[in-house]
């Protein structure tokens, strides 16, 4: 069975109770239930992890390697100055699709720069919520192709 990890960086833990007009009022939960709902019908595992501490992140991708096929990780504001997280992406033999709830182009000028964006093979930003789902579409193809 083919596996997908999906990380979320910093402050993710607080979706649907911080700044809910740009995140949105939806918490993370009822997205990976139902995330996991349509990778098990894709005979594909799903498996998540969130952590606000940087060095966690980098721990977790350094020892997926042996039992991860695909990544989808939105790194929250460590996109924007974590060449260690790049470095770490890049380090790894695993396939990853970088995921932003808001359009980070549509937002402060700080934000629309990716230090992560050349480690990974696509960038979904802008679409809410639903562009967990576009990545995890896109990884079930790309393991399937």
């Amino acid at each position: 069975m083919k596996k997908i990890l999906i990380i979320n960086g910093p402050n993710l833990n607080l979706l649907g109770k911080r700044e809910k007009e740009i995140y949105g009022d939806e918490g993370f939960d009822p997205l990976l239930k139902d995330m996991d709902t349509i990778a098990k019908n894709k005979n594909i595992g799903l498996s998540y992890m969130q952590s606000n501490d940087e060095g966690r992140i980098i721990d977790e991708l350094h020892s997926c390697s042996s039992n991860t096929d695909f990544i989808i990780i939105n790194p929250g504001a460590l996109t924007h100055y974590s060449y260690s997280l790049y470095d770490a992406l890049r380090s790894i033999d695993i396939p990853a699709i970088e995921v932003h709830i808001s359009n980070i182009y549509k937002r402060e000028e700080w934000r629309r720069n990716s230090v992560i964006s050349t480690a990974v093979i696509g960038v979904i930003s802008g679409l809410g919520l639903e562009g967990y789902k576009a990545a995890l579409t896109f990884a079930i193809f790309y393991l399937n192709k």
